[in-house]
């Protein structure tokens, strides 16, 4: 199996990992702790109280209520008799929760395989564009930088920037619309043989519908420089946003047809338990979180590991 599809926990991810989901553990772990670590009979008011703690760590209502369900079949079907032996329980059936969108993003089916970011303004999109080029560069990948957020003034600097740090190119202009520059830079991958395209665009809201338009636009253009392309929209989320995350992914996925997300900034909130909500909701694949600022702070989404930082 290639180094990039295996969990991470050998190489002090999982520690890594821990580190970052720190806020959330201390808001969900410390009060499960304390629901789990004396035997209770396994009633309404235990599961209420489970319930209540999973929606304040934004797992969200119907996330929460379907884990609940899970737990009450596992508990009935194992013979778990007190809340002490639910906790693996518990851990079990959020990874079943889990496990069917974390599936790694393969980029080996088309050359260019065009990448198309997208998400609301300050979500990361563009820090990481810069991760995302240093983990396909890991795996021996040439990769070319589109610098398609033409309205906010310091982004295509902020690209460039990460360009000449991973040194990979950026096709950039100094004016001109988001599409015409991702067009040329599609048209420069397919002339020199590269194998990723990653394309920025510029953060908007759901609300802003002209802008909503627009990004659509942004993909037509796409897939005329390049016939099936982009071969992956991900929209990138910020956690802290936790529940309203869940509102921007129904908003991009009906306008795109969004493909993965990328779900950013764990590191900074306790809103982490959002990832069931999200997912339990649109089943979109989770391709990659982030728990920190450093160039391998983006990583490959392993619902093992997720689970075994948040609830271990």
């Amino acid at each position: 199996m290639p180094s990039f599809l295996k969990p991470q926990g050998s190489d002090g991810w999982l520690a890594r990992l821990k580190d970052g989901l720190a806020k959330t553990r201390d808001r969900l772990g410390n009060r499960l702790s304390g629901l789990f670590d004396t035997a209770r009979p396994l009633d309404q008011a235990f599961y209420d109280e489970l319930e209540s703690i999973l929606i304040t760590a934004d797992v969200g209502p119907a996330a929460s209520a379907q884990l609940i369900e899970g737990l009450r079949a596992r508990a009935n079907r194992e013979h778990i008799a007190d809340s002490i032996g639910l906790k693996r329980a518990l851990q079990a059936v959020l990874r079943e929760l889990l496990e069917p969108v974390a599936v790694p993003l393969d980029v080996a089916g088309h050359k260019p395989f065009v990448i198309m970011l997208v998400g609301v303004n300050g979500s990361g999109k563009t820090t990481s564009i810069g991760k995302l080029a240093r983990h396909f560069q890991a795996q021996g990948k040439s990769v070319l930088l589109a610098a398609g957020d033409t309205f906010r003034a310091a982004a295509r600097e902020q690209l460039i920037a990460w360009g000449e740090r991973n040194n990979v190119a950026v096709i950039t202009q100094q004016s001109g619309d988001a599409a015409a520059v991702i067009y040329d830079a599609v048209g420069a991958a397919v002339a020199r043989g590269t194998d990723v395209v990653l394309a920025d665009t510029a953060g908007r809201l759901p609300t802003q519908l002209h802008l909503m338009e627009e990004i659509k636009k942004v993909k037509r253009v796409i897939t005329k420089a390049h016939p099936g392309a982009p071969h992956e929209i991900l929209l990138v989320l910020d956690a802290n946003t936790g529940q309203n995350a869940l509102t921007q992914v129904r908003a991009f996925d009906d306008a795109l047809g969004v493909t993965g997300l990328v779900l950013t900034k764990l590191d900074g909130t306790a809103k982490g338990g959002a990832i069931a909500a999200i997912t339990r909701d649109r089943r979109i694949p989770v391709r990659f979180i982030g728990v920190g600022e450093g160039l391998d702070d983006l990583r490959p989404f392993h619902a093992g590991d997720f689970v075994t930082a948040l609830l271990d």
